[in-house]
């Protein structure tokens, strides 16, 4: 049996709980939600459709240093395709990549030559030596004898103790070829081959610009990369 003071308190709770549904009700016309609904998202504008991809996807490469008699070309000088390559001599992956170059030539012909630019890259300690010894090896016995100490060095190693054995072993003078290398006198000609490189969009080694000297188009095969991934980079840009 409830007493007098039970029923005031138990009245008194019935009489909050209906106070609480009036302002929960009130509180949800005023924000426009409906109670025990969530707001509907707006919707989203329709985003526009990227455009297709240009059909020719080989890049044309404005800031290239034009390629001239100056350069170590092997190959036909007149040929339509050029690989151009710049190159570290401390690289093992422009020594394994070197044999695919050699390659090409023999399967293009005349169609195609090959250029070589040092890149001699700073954590490769010979590098920059071996490059002045190759320079030094084309004054002292041309452009044959350049490619020559090139093959040799991919071959057996940058090691600047052998590289005046390298040059005797091809023919040249051992005393001329050592004393110009000791000079220093071609460390500003491969700096400036480098420069030229990273103004072309070179980043590594072996970094290979691919291009057609009549159509000045250019693919870029970066890497040593396979044999066919050169011949579909030449084909693409043979007319």
């Amino acid at each position: 049996m409830s007493t007098p003071q039970q029923e005031t308190k138990m009245w008194f709770g019935v009489s909050m709980v209906l106070i609480g549904i009036v302002i929960g009700f009130a509180g949800s016309k005023m924000t426009g939600t409906p109670i025990g609904k969530l707001p509907t998202a707006a919707p989203t504008a329709a985003q526009p459709t990227p455009p297709a991809p240009a059909e020719d996807p080989v890049p044309a490469f404005a800031d290239i240093e034009a390629i001239t008699s100056a350069d170590h070309i092997r190959g036909n000088a007149d040929a339509e395709i050029t690989i151009l390559e710049y190159s570290d001599l401390e690289c093992p992956f422009c020594a394994r990549v070197h044999p695919t170059m050699v390659q090409l030539l023999k399967d293009y012909g005349d169609k195609v030559n090959w250029v070589y630019r040092h890149y001699p890259l700073s954590f490769h300690p010979t590098a920059q030596k071996a490059a002045e010894a190759a320079e030094c090896a084309a004054e002292l016995g041309g452009n044959d004898k350049f490619w020559a100490l090139v093959d040799m060095i991919y071959e057996k190693g940058s090691d600047l103790a052998q590289l005046g054995t390298y040059a005797k072993d091809i023919g040249l003078n051992q005393t001329a070829f050592q004393k110009c290398v000791d000079s220093g006198k071609y460390a500003t000609k491969t700096a400036e081959m480098m420069q030229s490189g990273t103004k072309a969009g070179i980043q590594g080694t072996p970094g290979n610009l691919i291009i057609n000297n009549k159509t000045k188009k250019v693919a870029v095969v970066s890497g040593a990369q396979p044999l066919a991934n050169f011949k579909t980079a030449i084909d693409g840009l043979l007319e």
